[in-house]
């Protein structure tokens, strides 16, 4: 059996409709995140021993050392499986609003205020080309929160950063309900933000 298996959904498919459908979620969930799973499955056991006994977010953040022979897959599939699995958690039903605790404050510092946040990442992740992520991370180096489009699925911890908050715009996040609109789409996210998942994903990082 694997190292991995497929994270739960800490709430039911329907739960965060209107804004996203139940249908999509269960794709989502149990075809695209199990496919990443499994890739990762596929591929952990051609890591070295030394690394196959570490946690994913620091192999993906140590990434230029894993092999070049299974780096690749290793980026893909590992920055997938750990991608969703925050992304599941970043979301809940009855979400949203501005977020208030130390990640309120953080980003207020960071950005100036939070409807300047929400745009500046509603508006850069809008036009992510193609398939990628839009990040709120944390950078360890000057303790500070930036905001960071990835491609694919690489994960912000390859770069050295904490990802707290990330929205996925492959098309299989939204395509059934809003066709091409990704923009209605991203506005809609924000109705099911989890801040208090956010706020305690800061804390312990910083």
């Amino acid at each position: 059996m694997g190292k991995f298996t497929l994270p739960e959904v800490p709430y039911a498919y329907e739960a965060l409709e209107p804004h996203i459908d139940a249908k999509t979620m269960e794709i989502h969930h149990t075809k695209h995140h199990q496919a990443y799973t499994n890739g990762l499955n596929d591929n952990w056991d051609k890591l070295p021993t030394e690394m196959q006994g570490k946690d994913l977010p620091d192999v993906l953040a140590s990434i230029s050392t894993v092999p070049e022979s299974v780096r690749g897959a290793i980026n893909f599939h590992g920055g997938g499986y750990d991608n969703h699995r925050l992304f599941w958690n970043n979301m809940k039903p009855n979400g949203g609003g501005a977020p208030g605790s130390s990640i309120g404050d953080a980003i207020n510092k960071a950005f100036g205020d939070f409807n300047t946040f929400k745009e500046q990442f509603s508006t850069k992740t809008t036009a992510i080309q193609g398939s990628g992520w839009g990040w709120l991370v944390l950078n360890p180096k000057t303790k500070n929160l930036e905001y960071k489009a990835m491609p694919n699925q690489t994960s912000p911890r390859t770069e050295g950063l904490v990802p707290l908050l990330g929205l996925d715009v492959w098309e299989h996040a939204y395509y059934l309900k809003y066709q091409n609109k990704r923009v209605d789409y991203v506005g809609a996210w924000w109705n099911v933000v989890n801040w208090d998942e956010v706020d305690n994903r800061y804390s312990k990082a910083k």
